[in-house]
């Protein structure tokens, strides 16, 4: 099938559409709504297989990094295709893959920011005018290609409690003290509907392993403080086999307050930031 497009500005009207066209052609995908964003999108979870070994993958947290959620629901697609077929992807038996693992994508954490990002919000309304005025505090930033935070101009990668006080310290720092298109913390964790969306998921199930997809550099984030939890260096260590990305600590600046941080931190199980492409100079989008 070629259902899921990889060569336009991707939007949560388009997820939408997409994900109910998979769904009927693939009757055994599970799809369901676990939240609303501040302007009421809904917040998509996919789920693959039936097995008891689960597994979190997320994607778009930040609006400009939009290119993720295309790189998940290509999986997925990819995933039932394999699955129809009874074949195989990257030397993986997906029927037993689904009956081993259950794969939980949610692919757009937050539809608000993407579609201001992609241009799905008209210029001439006052949601598009709310996301202006905030960004017109930062004129440094370009708008709207520059946005990564939610409506309310707090951005969702730092809005988990593992060391909140710590990134609150070093964005304030940086002059992020307000709402702003990106770096803002918000006035204290969890205040956002689409970070609680993905802290309230996680409490739900026994996730063993969790990727967050961001972009970009081609590397990939393994830990979080002093946590170490077993195996995670030595399963960073095969995605970067895999992948051929650089196996990385979070730079200081970014080290604390981020999805992964929180998950390490609580469940002392193995997460990871994986910054996925490059931005070619020929195009404004981020190429996979």
């Amino acid at each position: 099938m070629n259902i899921v497009p990889t060569n336009v500005p991707y939007h949560s009207n388009l997820l939408r559409l997409n994900l109910m066209l998979l769904n009927r052609t693939f009757p055994f995908l599970n799809v369901q709504i676990v939240e609303n964003s501040v302007l009421g999108t809904p917040i998509f979870v996919v789920k693959l297989g039936k097995g008891s070994n689960k597994v979190f993958y997320s994607g778009s947290i930040h609006a400009n990094e939009w290119i993720t959620s295309v790189v998940l629901m290509k999986f997925i697609e990819d995933y039932c295709d394999a699955y129809v077929a009874n074949g195989s992807l990257y030397g993986q038996s997906i029927r037993e893959l689904y009956d081993r693992s259950s794969i939980y994508i949610m692919p757009m954490v937050n539809p608000d920011g993407v579609d201001l990002v992609t241009g799905a919000i008209q210029t001439n309304t006052n949601i598009y005018q709310n996301f202006k005025n905030i960004a017109s505090r930062f004129p440094g930033i370009p708008f709207p290609s520059g946005w990564k935070a939610n409506y309310n101009g707090v951005d969702l990668n730092l809005q988990f409690p593992a060391g909140w006080e710590n990134a609150r310290t070093i964005k304030f720092a940086q002059g992020y003290t307000m709402p702003a298109p990106r770096d803002f913390v918000g006035e204290s964790p969890l205040t956002e509907p689409e970070a609680l969306a993905m802290y309230h998921f996680t409490q739900m199930h026994d996730f063993r392993l969790i990727l967050a997809y961001h972009t970009q550099g081609e590397v990939i984030y393994w830990k979080y403080a002093d946590f170490l939890p077993k195996d995670s260096q030595e399963i960073g260590e095969k995605f970067s086999e895999a992948s051929g990305y650089t196996l990385d600590i979070t730079p200081p600046e970014s080290a604390f307050a981020g999805y992964k941080d929180w998950f390490i931190q609580e469940y002392n199980r193995p997460g990871y930031t994986i910054e996925a492409g490059l931005r070619r100079k020929s195009t404004t989008y981020f190429a996979i």
